[in-house]
This record gives structure tokens, C-alpha cells and sequence, in this order.
């Protein structure tokens, strides 16, 4: 069983560097032959430049193709999976269009596993974890009213005046904030076309409790399903997002302004410019610290009054092993293609495992990659 890791970027080392290490056989897939050399040619020498058809021309039965790539290479990628009898892995969200290759995964009986990164990821896992402990604990009523909250944030971890700094492309940081939101607020529906629009401040847990700017991310209605939230529950709130620096809306109030103006082919242009731009003035220097912020909480109350509240906190920097955001989304990744290898992933597509095996691995593998992990009961 190979494992054909393709992509050698920022976020990708430390979890392939770790497989290598483990002794897996991997072959190491790259755009650029020389920057994947530079990053794990210490550790071997199995590294091709990265070509689809170079690809299916060794990819076998029981393999693993793992993708760090542009998100627009996931679905061929998992598709050459499905036609070898190979499995897939990334960390990146669920497209329709990957969802759409469950029922062909599961009559290859391949695993197309994603959302096992960071956020997607490790958020997952906590929700998961904490709801197994609320439906274990004497708490536990279909009747009670629920707020969920999940935030996570790369921020720096020594403030600059732009109040946010870049470990990749800031391009996928603006597009993102293009895009509309889904939530859930005071047991209403909220709908915002741009992200700002439901900026909120938050508090988080940590061991030196901090607040920071949030706002909701993408869609996150349809992860109440995922989080085993029944159709008959009353949900006050339910709200995955994103995590900022106090005064970072403030920041970026020009841009924001900007991006309400790009339109077509001449938008697409200046965002690109704009990009490009933010990564040459505030990109994280060789050797300065990140820092990855995320709160995950479920709380419950019976008319009113609380019964259930806890958060599941972590807080990472960069250090000696190197960024916190590139460990912690690269690390789950290895445990996810080790969790294939050892089929405890079933076949079809799938997200952050719901095993309360995984769930313990996971969480074990990420307090080693943290610096703070730690579940905080506001009840007692």
C-alpha cells in the first residue's frame, strides 16, 4: 500500500514529514520537484513531479492518494481513486461535487475522506466529542434549548497594525469574504451576504480568558446533521466562524469596502492584485511565530437556566517545529490516512471521524501539537 502525497505547500510538511518517519511507504507528488526536495529530501528520495496521468499509471488497488492541492484538483483526484480502487484523503471541505462520488466510493469500497485538517477538522472532532459527553451526562433532554458556537482563527501571534497575517495566498482569505453566511442567531435563521455584516465579539476560555472578533463561515446549518443535532431540538444559536484580532473589521474597513465594488473579469483581476499585495506586505517573516486560536461549545439549558456548558479550547503557536497552522492542519491528515490504512474508516465519503477511537487519537495527537488543549466546564 503506497501512499501518493501530492503537495508539497506550507501547510503540508509536517504531517507528510511525519508518515515518512513512521516508515510508510510514500511517494511524494509535487508541482515543483526541487521545493519538495528542499522539504523532505532528508527523508527520502520518492519525488516525482506532480501529473495526473503519471499518477494513474502507478496508483494501485488499496493506495492512498492524499491531495494538498488547489481545491479544484479534489474531485478528479478522488475520481482516479475511485477507478483504481484507491483511497482519497484532504483536508479541505466537501464540495458537491466530491459528495456526489459517495455511492461510486462505496461500491469501489474506497474511503474519500475529508475535512480532516484543522477547520474543517480538529473542530469536528471536538463538536463530536462534545456531544457524546452531553448525551452521556445526566443533562441530556431533547426538551432543553441549545447554543453551539465553534470559532477558529490563524492570528499573529505578535500583533502588526493589519491586525492579521498570511501563512498562504491571501487570495482565498478575500474570496472567502465574498461569500455569503448561514446561522443561527436568537433561534432565527441569519442570512448576510458578506461575512462582516454579523461581526460579533467573543470571549474566549483560554487560560488568560481573551476576546476576539468573530463572524459566522460559509454555511453552517447543514453541520447541525453532522453534529447529531435533531430536526425537533430548539436551537437558540448554531454558528461556525471565523476568529480576528480586536480591531481587526476596523483594519480592514477599506478592504471590505473594495470588495463590495469588484464585479467579472475585472474584479477577479484586482483581487488578485490585492493578493498579492498583502502577501508581500504582511506575510508571516522566516522563523516569526503564528498563533491558531479555536473555542468549540455546546450549551444546554432547561427553562432558562443551564444544565450543560463546556468548551473545548486550544491555543498553538508556532515554535522550533515550526508554524502552529501548519501543524495542525497537516497533522490530522496523517492520522487520517493511518486511520484508512487500518480500515477504521468505512467506505463512501466521509468527514472527521465520529469513533470515539478516532476521536481520542485525534485529540491526543493535537494537546502534542498544541501548546494549551483543555475542556473548560462553566458549570463547576
Amino acid at each position: 500500500m503506497t501512499i501518493h502525497w501530492c503537495g508539497t505547500g506550507l501547510s503540508a510538511i509536517p504531517g507528510l514529514r511525519q508518515l515518512i518517519e513512521n516508515g510508510h511507504d510514500v511517494t511524494v507528488w509535487n508541482r515543483s520537484v526541487d521545493k519538495a526536495t528542499q522539504a523532505v529530501g532528508d527523508l527520502t528520495d520518492n519525488i516525482k513531479p506532480f501529473d495526473k496521468d503519471a499518477l494513474a499509471t502507478v496508483l494501485g488497488k488499496g493506495d492512498i492518494v492524499v491531495s494538498m492541492l488547489p481545491a479544484d484538483w479534489h474531485v478528479p483526484l478522488a475520481k482516479l481513486a475511485i477507478s483504481k480502487g484507491a483511497h482519497f484523503v484532504s483536508s479541505s471541505y466537501i464540495a458537491p461535487e466530491m459528495r456526489a462520488l459517495d455511492d461510486s466510493a462505496r461500491d469501489a469500497g474506497v474511503a474519500l475522506v475529508n475535512e480532516v485538517g484543522l477547520d474543517p477538522g480538529i473542530d469536528h472532532v471536538m463538536a463530536h466529542w462534545l456531544m457524546a459527553d452531553y448525551r452521556a451526562s445526566g443533562a441530556y433532554d431533547p426538551a432543553n434549548e441549545y447554543e453551539f458556537i465553534s470559532y477558529c482563527g490563524g492570528v499573529p501571534k505578535q500583533p502588526n497594525p493589519f491586525r492579521y497575517k498570511f501563512s498562504w495566498s491571501p487570495l482565498g482569505v478575500l474570496k472567502a469574504l465574498r461569500a455569503p453566511s448561514r446561522s443561527i442567531r436568537d433561534f432565527t435563521e441569519l442570512s448576510v451576504k458578506r461575512p462582516w455584516h454579523a461581526l460579533t465579539s467573543y470571549i474566549a476560555p483560554l487560560e488568560q480568558p481573551e476576546s476576539f472578533e468573530v463572524y459566522p463561515n460559509r454555511d453552517s446549518l447543514p453541520f447541525m446533521a453532522e453534529y447529531g443535532f435533531e430536526p425537533t431540538w430548539k436551537v437558540k444559536e448554531f454558528v461556525r466562524g471565523t476568529m480576528r484580532l480586536n480591531g481587526w473589521a476596523d483594519a480592514w474597513a477599506k478592504v471590505f469596502e473594495e470588495i463590495e465594488t469588484l464585479d467579472d473579469a475585472d474584479g477577479e483581476t484586482r483581487l488578485q492584485a490585492m493578493s498579492d499585495q498583502f502577501w508581500a506586505e504582511n506575510a508571516y517573516g522566516e522563523g516569526e511565530p503564528d498563533r491558531v486560536v479555536m473555542c468549540v461549545a455546546l450549551k444546554a439549558s432547561k427553562e432558562g437556566v443551564p444544565v450543560y456548558h463546556k468548551t473545548y479550547t486550544m491555543d498553538a503557536w508556532g515554535d522550533a517545529r515550526g508554524s502552529a497552522m501548519a501543524r495542525l492542519v497537516s497533522g490530522p491528515v496523517s492520522l487520517a490516512v493511518e486511520a484508512v490504512q487500518n480500515h477504521e474508516i468505512p467506505a463512501g465519503v466521509s468527514a472527521a471521524p465520529h469513533d470515539p477511537k478516532l476521536i481520542k487519537r485525534w485529540m491526543e495527537t493535537v494537546d502534542r501539537l498544541a501548546q494549551h488543549v483543555q475542556v473548560v466546564d462553566h458549570l463547576k
